[in-house]
């Protein structure tokens, strides 16, 4: 209860925050935009030295640097408690980008070409005889204020990333070794987002069915009242009877076959196997002793999905939190493109390849 708390007070955060900046960006236009035509009218050529910010009121300069640290603050909110959401963060700066934009274009741009050809400004405009002057007052006058102008450079930039990282393909990092050795940590990823149906950003409503999740498949997905992203191996189909006996995994009555590839000198050894799903075949990793997670019995209810990391005695996955509802499901683990251990180290390419 207290995440979900958390999740909706962030939510709410963000929400605030676009409406307050909002809010700030239309008085700069209305009383920052009636600052500077006052100020043209005056000739004030040190108004146009100073930039684009002189036609601020100095209360309005303190609200705008205030917002902008209340940006940076939510970002970080955001990353704690959300587990670093990208998603969130893009969806609420495309939201914020694209208001802007549509209402410069619908109503500010008219009011500005209005402002520039009252009589006032006219009459200054006219008594200005040095025609790169006069071109630099107009331009000042006219020109977007800060926030605006990062808004409409950024907002078809932005939209593009989010329809590509929504419905498309999205880059995630291995942060576990909950799949080894399917998946080493900071092993970097491509996610396809459209296998299993196009999804709404954030909100993760199936827009637009595609396929569904099949035994054996790699897929990223939110846990039960967990909003971090988590990666394990799709088990259990729903319908499915899954048990698993001294780490022998049995589904509907059949014995799934492990053939031994490997074995190492640890204690307890850890033993790497090559695994039939029937059809699809994988590498799995489990001890060569019995554990409390190696013996585990259930039946997948409808429109959910038993999730097991390929790691077998080292995964937090479906025999400890449950089943993953098909509406948290966020798409199929498909290619590994580079490997970044330490910070200060070079990336790696050498694990570069498609993930069984």
């Amino acid at each position: 209860m207290q995440k979900i708390i958390e999740m909706v007070s962030v939510d709410i955060a963000l929400l605030a925050a676009i409406l307050v900046t909002l809010f700030v960006w239309l008085i700069q236009e209305i009383v920052g935009r009636r600052c500077r035509i006052a100020q043209l009218c005056a000739r004030s050529v040190q108004a146009v030295s100073l930039g684009q910010e002189a036609g601020f009121p100095l209360w309005l300069r303190v609200m705008s640097g205030a917002l902008v640290a209340s940006w940076i603050l939510l970002f970080m909110i955001i990353y704690i408690r959300r587990d670093g959401d990208f998603a969130l963060i893009l969806v609420a700066l495309v939201i914020f980008a694209g208001l802007i934009t549509l209402a410069d274009r619908l109503f500010f741009r008219q009011r500005r070409v209005r402002l520039m050809g009252a009589v006032p400004v006219q009459q200054v405009l006219s008594r200005v005889r040095a025609e790169n002057e006069k071109q630099a007052l107009i331009n000042w006058a006219e020109s977007d204020f800060t926030a605006s102008e990062y808004a409409k450079s950024f907002f078809p930039v932005l939209l593009v990333v989010l329809v590509l990282r929504s419905f498309l393909l999205e880059p995630f990092k291995i942060p576990s070794a909950s799949m080894v050795p399917t998946l080493q940590i900071h092993d970097f990823i491509l996610v396809n987002k459209f296998a299993y149906g196009l999804r709404l950003p954030v909100l993760g409503t199936k827009i637009f069915p595609v396929g569904a999740p099949v035994r054996g498949d790699v897929m990223v997905f939110y846990p039960p009242n967990d909003k971090r992203y988590f990666i394990k191996r799709v088990i259990g189909l729903p319908g499915d009877q899954i048990l698993l006996r001294d780490n022998v995994l049995y589904i509907n009555g059949v014995q799934m076959e492990q053939r031994l590839l490997h074995l190492d000198n640890s204690v307890p050894a850890q033993m790497v196997m090559q695994e039939d799903l029937q059809p699809h075949e994988h590498l799995m990793q489990r001890s060569s002793l019995s554990t409390q997670q190696s013996n585990y019995e259930t039946v997948v209810p409808e429109g959910q999905y038993f999730m097991m990391g390929d790691n077998r005695d080292n995964s937090s996955d479906s025999r400890f939190w449950g089943m993953v509802p098909e509406r948290n499901v966020v798409g199929r683990a498909v290619y590994v493109w580079m490997h970044w251990g330490a910070t200060l180290s070079f990336p790696s390419f050498a694990r570069n390849g498609a993930i069984q």
